[in-house]
């Protein structure tokens, strides 16, 4: 990804922060010579050197990604910004953040493994409930499914939050985003005027 220098994170800290709050995300890979993408949620190993999903067994993205080198794209929140919002002259933008994780991929059929998976992605989602749902799945369900794991190589921060416009031109875009709605990119922006 393109990435000016006003523009990349590189803390590690804040990149994985930024993965966990927004774990749904694509996972690219070549599917018979073409570019194939999966829209599905992720999880990071807890040493962070490994991002973990799983694919039905009928997506034949599975049947070609073993060895592949595979993009993982994870987008936050973003929106228009105008150039009516800055004190100084400008063009029409669009701010958001992303994070671009390559790794190599393997595919397992575990059912231990699998299930730790989807026990997690549950617990992470549930949590989030007064009643959560606890997993009660017959162990046969999984074999519709495999493992993905993707060792990462490499990974891409941008956040385009206005960081090259001057500091009042970016404190009134948090204010004509929340005018708007768009409370979590302006969150994200003032976030930026305090590092």
């Amino acid at each position: 990804m393109y990435i000016p220098k006003h523009f990349e994170i590189t803390g590690r800290d804040e990149i994985f922060s930024f993965i966990e709050e927004n774990a749904f995300g694509q996972l690219i890979s070549n599917v018979s010579g073409r570019h194939f993408s999966t829209h599905l949620p992720f999880l990071v190993s807890g040493d962070r050197t490994k991002v973990f999903a799983h694919l039905a067994k009928q997506n034949p993205q599975y049947t070609e990604i073993e060895g592949q080198e595979a993009l993982i794209t994870f987008e936050g929140p973003h929106d228009y910004i105008s150039p009516s919002w800055y004190s100084e002259p400008g063009v029409p933008t669009w701010n958001y953040q992303a994070v671009h994780i390559y790794g190599q991929c393997k595919v397992f059929n575990d059912p231990e493994k699998l299930k730790k998976i989807i026990d997690c992605l549950t617990n992470k989602y549930e949590s989030t409930f007064q009643n959560p749902w606890q997993p009660a799945y017959k162990a046969t369900m999984l074999s519709a499914i495999v493992g993905i794991e993707i060792i990462i190589s490499e990974i891409q921060c941008k956040y385009k939050l206005s960081q090259n416009r001057p500091v009042q031109d970016q404190k009134q875009i948090v204010q004509k985003l929340k005018n708007v709605g768009s409370n979590k990119l302006a969150d994200a922006t003032e976030h930026t005027l305090c590092t």
